[in-house]
C-alpha cells in the first residue's frame, strides 16, 4: 500500500488481513451467479441454500465437529455475543455467576457488562507472568452458582494461548459451560481438539484473509439453547437477517487455504519473529517483549516511549503497527492484556503490537526493527 511516495508496510495482521485474491474472485462470482435468498423455496434459493450447506460441512470438517453445530454470523463480535447468550439459555444448573479473564476482547467484556445489568455476577481473572490463566485461581473462583466460563483461546495483543483443554476439565467437573473466542487462533493452530473441549467457539473471516463482516460460531449440538431473537428463522434461529452466502463462500475458501498450510506457516512466522528480535537486539535493555505462543503476534514496550507516539512515528516512516486490539483503539485506555498482566499507568501506555502475516519478509521485519532502534536511540535518556 502506498501513502504518497512512501510504501506502507503492513504489520497489523492481528487487527485485520488483506482479502485473499481467490476468495475475492469467488465472492464476486457467487454474488453474481448464486444470489438467491437461502430461505426462498424456488430453485434459485435452493441453489444458494445448497452452497451454504456445503460451506457448513466444510467448516465442520476443518473443526472436526458436527455440521449441525455450525452457524454463520457477521463476525467475531456478534459471534461472541450470541454464543454467550445461547449458552446462558441452556445452562446445566441454576446460577448467575460467570468467570472470564481481564484480557478478553471488548466484545466479550461488553456482553458481560450487559449481563451484569441483568443481575449476573462476573469474576475476571488476571494473567500470570507468562500471560496465561492460572488454573488454581480459576478453580478457586468457581462457586456453587457459577454457570459459565468465557476464556479466549489466543490473546490478540500479546499472543498467548490459554490452556483450554485443562479449563474444560474443570468446567465439566463442575457442570459449567465453556465459551472460547478463537478469533485469533483459527488459521494459526489446529482447533480440532479444542472444538471437542468447548461448548461454543467463535471465529471471524477477516482474521485469516477472508472478507470482513462474516464469521462463524460452533455450538455443541447436544445443547438445547433458546434463540436470543424471538421468531428468527435464518441460521436455525441463531441470528436474524438474510444469510450472506457470497461472503461465507469466500471465507470458507480462505479458511481451507490457510488450514492446509498450518505447519509451514507456523515455521515461517517463527523465523520472522526471530529475525525481528535479532534486529532490536541492541536495545534489549530498553525493551520488554511479552511471552507469546502465537509467533505472529509480538506485544512489547519501548521504555519511556508512549505506544501511540511509536505507532505514529512508525507510520511516518512507512510501517503500520498498532497499540493493541483495533476494537479498543480510541478509548484512551491501555490494552486489556496490560491490565491482565498488572501493568498500569504510563508503563501500560507504552504498549505496542506488531503482527506478522502473508506479506512479511525477513527484510521488512529487520527494517522495522531498525526503525524502533532509531526511535529508542534518539531519546535523550535512551529509555532509562
Amino acid at each position: 500500500m502506498k501513502k504518497g511516495a512512501i510504501i506502507i508496510l503492513y504489520f497489523d495482521y492481528a487487527a485485520t488481513c488483506p482479502l485473499d485474491k481467490e476468495a475475492a474472485q469467488l465472492y464476486v462470482q457467487t454474488a453474481a451467479t448464486c444470489f438467491g435468498n437461502t430461505s426462498s423455496l424456488h430453485d434459485i434459493g435452493s441453489q444458494a441454500k445448497q452452497l451454504l450447506e456445503t460451506c457448513r460441512e466444510e467448516f465442520a470438517l476443518m473443526l472436526g465437529a458436527h455440521k449441525e453445530g455450525v452457524y454463520f454470523t457477521s463476525g467475531g463480535s456478534e459471534g461472541n455475543f450470541l454464543a454467550i447468550q445461547a449458552l446462558l439459555s441452556s445452562t446445566l444448573k441454576e446460577g448467575r455467576h460467570i468467570i472470564t479473564s481481564i484480557a478478553e476482547h471488548d466484545s466479550v467484556q461488553h456482553t458481560l457488562e450487559k449481563l451484569k445489568q441483568e443481575g449476573y455476577e462476573v469474576t475476571a481473572l488476571p494473567f500470570n507472568q507468562k500471560g496465561h490463566i492460572d488454573l488454581k485461581e480459576l478453580e478457586h473462583a468457581i462457586r456453587k452458582e457459577t454457570v459459565l466460563v468465557a476464556i479466549q483461546h489466543g490473546n490478540s495483543e500479546i499472543g498467548t494461548i490459554q490452556p483450554i483443554k485443562e479449563i474444560s476439565k474443570l468446567c465439566r467437573k463442575n457442570d459449567l459451560l465453556l465459551h472460547s473466542d478463537c478469533v485469533q487462533t483459527f488459521g494459526k493452530v489446529n482447533l480440532q481438539e479444542l472444538t471437542q473441549a468447548v461448548d461454543s467457539l467463535s471465529i471471524s473471516g477477516h482474521k485469516f484473509y477472508g472478507p470482513k463482516g462474516v464469521g462463524m460460531v460452533y455450538i455443541d449440538p447436544r445443547l438445547h439453547w433458546q434463540p436470543f431473537y424471538p421468531n428468527t428463522s435464518h441460521e436455525r434461529g441463531f441470528r436474524p437477517g438474510t444469510v450472506n452466502v457470497p461472503a461465507i463462500a469466500a471465507m470458507t475458501l480462505s479458511a481451507q487455504k490457510i488450514t492446509a498450510k498450518l505447519k509451514e506457516q507456523h515455521h515461517q512466522l517463527m523465523q520472522l519473529r526471530q529475525h525481528f528480535l535479532e534486529a532490536i537486539g541492541e536495545i534489549d535493555e530498553q525493551t520488554i517483549v511479552y511471552p507469546a505462543d502465537l509467533p505472529a503476534i509480538i506485544g512489547m514496550r519501548l521504555k519511556g516511549l508512549e505506544g501511540q507516539l511509536v505507532m505514529l512515528e512508525c507510520n511516518r516512516y512507512g510501517y503500520a503497527i498498532s497499540t493493541g486490539s483495533a476494537c479498543h483503539i480510541g478509548q484512551q485506555t491501555p490494552a486489556n492484556a496490560m491490565a491482565a498482566l498488572g501493568v498500569t499507568g504510563k508503563a501500560a501506555k507504552e504498549f505496542i503490537r506488531i503482527s506478522l502475516g502473508i506479506d512479511s519478509t525477513e527484510e521488512t521485519v529487520r527494517q522495522l526493527g531498525k526503525v524502533l532502534v532509531s526511535l529508542v536511540s534518539s531519546q535523550p535518556n535512551k529509555g532509562s
